[in-house]
């Protein structure tokens, strides 16, 4: 499984050079914290909501704990997106590593 650390993840954003972030966590998580900017397309939702992604994109999908957008990560290159990773440890090892001012749950 392709990963990509919350610490290369703040590299890229820092950079200027962030990818899609795709948000999986249902519609009550992501009114606690979430990333700038991400896309929120929850985890039941992803199999009608394909089409609003492009499978060219650099996409980090991220959930909790990394279980759940592991799992839509590798549904998403099954449909042949090439630059889809998952955020190793979710937000919750991002909140810990990264961003010790995110509320974590």
């Amino acid at each position: 499984m392709s990963e990509i650390s919350p610490q290369d993840l703040k590299a890229r954003l820092d950079r200027n050079e962030p990818p899609l972030l795709l948000d999986v966590r249902q519609d009550w998580e992501t009114r606690l914290c979430r990333l700038p900017n991400a896309v929120h397309i929850p985890i039941e939702e992803i199999e009608l909501r394909v089409e609003e992604l492009n499978a060219g994109d650099d996409i980090v999908v991220y959930c909790h704990q990394g279980v759940r957008s592991a799992a839509v990560a590798e549904y998403l290159r099954s449909l042949g997106f090439t630059g889809v990773r998952n955020l190793s440890g979710g937000l919750d090892l991002w909140a810990r590593t990264v961003d010790p001012g995110m509320r974590r749950y």
